[in-house]
């Protein structure tokens, strides 16, 4: 799993740099659960790079949304990549997480 981090007055910036498949969820999870410490205030979560994601992805998607709404922080799912999008519309799940999803003006959905 890679993940690049920027920490600012308790926003954490992250970009997930790797596929979000049961094959990698486990570090996922660990890694991005080791961010919901007290002092943050809203986790931000990059999504432009996820080429992949399957049932695994999404329910640790729904877990950190979870979390956060039971630490009383926020999160925001920020640059959805088209993968990501597809799984979103597909289970309907775009108004759950509430973030804006941008669709790319070349974008051609399958």
């Amino acid at each position: 799993m890679t993940a690049k981090a920027k920490k600012n007055d308790g926003t954490v910036q992250l970009a997930i740099k790797d596929d979000m498949t049961i094959y990698n969820a486990e570090s996922l999870k660990e890694t991005l659960l080791g961010y919901f410490h007290p002092g943050t205030r809203e986790l931000q979560l990059d999504l432009s790079a996820v080429t992949e994601i399957d049932s695994a992805g999404l329910q640790l998607l729904l877990l950190l949304k979870a979390e956060a709404q039971k630490r009383g922080f926020t999160l925001r799912l920020l640059r959805h990549s088209e993968a990501v999008i597809e799984v979103f519309e597909l289970l309907k799940l775009g108004m759950y997480f509430g973030d804006p999803i941008v669709i790319p003006a070349n974008w051609k959905k399958s």
